[in-house]
């Protein structure tokens, strides 16, 4: 819990703050490249945290031990732009199933100035291989009128039929890890087992959002807080998807309405911290 609690708060900022690099919907051709270097987006790692300081050859030296898809990656982007497009098409061509791949070629060529061809790439990411980050990411970039990263599953597991309890937990974990295929997949069977548990229904309800989709968890979770109006798990969960969905006022009512009702569980917990840091980056 204490993991979920520092991750949402830190979410939680980027939901309302943070914003993605695509400003644009990116329909144009485009024709000039962009300053800098593009983001990598791989797993940490020492050569990642290297090339993010602007240490480029010597991140390129990490990147190149790793011999995989994610070390080529960053081996070609650690050459912006010396034959990193180039570089990043034959990725592509070589692992046609990748949304790793066609992420980071969306990338390339979103910083070469080519926003069409940035936007197709990101859309075959999102399409090719969609249980990733990834598929998440190449979403986030489409789509940046909402918060980056999937709105955080948050569950109490002790209070859950027990019936239900393993695959709500399975399905908030991938959820959380940003496999929203299989995790949605977790939470309908959570659900078939425990259909009228308030925590059951709002995870299954809060699985429904993508960045392509952002309202459609709400004609599920707002009829729950008539048929639960003391659930905290309710309130809590409605009150991150609003900041997600850039309604930062409505959620932050809908987070102090969980705190008030449960004022001593990990929901309580949890939207404090969202709330500390929403206060301290002057957002709230």
């Amino acid at each position: 819990m204490i993991a979920v609690v520092s991750a949402a708060a830190a979410l939680a900022v980027g939901a309302t703050v943070g914003g993605t690099i695509l400003q644009t919907r990116g329909e144009s051709t485009g024709t000039t490249a962009r300053k800098g270097s593009p983001p990598l987006e791989l797993p940490a790692s020492a050569a990642l945290r290297l090339y993010q300081a602007g240490k480029h050859a010597q991140a390129e030296a990490l990147f190149a031990r790793s011999h995989t898809l994610a070390g080529e990656i960053g081996v070609a982007f650690s050459r912006w732009p010396h034959g990193t497009l180039d570089e990043l098409k034959r990725l592509v061509s070589a692992n046609p199933r990748s949304a790793l791949a066609e992420l980071h070629l969306g990338l390339a060529y979103y910083w070469s100035g080519r926003d069409a061809d940035a936007v197709a790439s990101w859309r075959r990411a999102a399409a090719v291989d969609p249980d990733t980050p990834y598929a998440v990411s190449a979403l986030d970039f489409l789509h940046p009128n909402v918060a980056p990263q999937l709105p955080p599953i948050v569950v109490d597991a002790a209070t859950v039929p027990r019936a239900a309890r393993a695959e709500l937990v399975r399905g908030a974990d991938l959820w959380n890890r940003e496999r929203p295929v299989s995790a949605r997949k977790a939470l309908a069977a959570a659900l078939a087992l425990a259909p009228r548990d308030p925590a059951v229904q709002t995870a299954a309800a809060v699985a429904l959002f993508s960045p392509a989709t952002p309202l459609r968890p709400f004609p599920k979770l707002g009829p729950l807080t008539g048929s639960y109006p003391k659930a905290a798990v309710v309130r809590f969960h409605l009150g991150v998807l609003l900041l997600w969905t850039r309604q930062v006022g409505k959620g932050e009512r809908e987070l102090r309405l969980a705190i008030a009702e449960a004022p001593g569980s990990g929901y309580a917990v949890t939207a404090k911290g969202i709330l500390r840091a929403l206060a301290k980056d002057g957002t709230g």
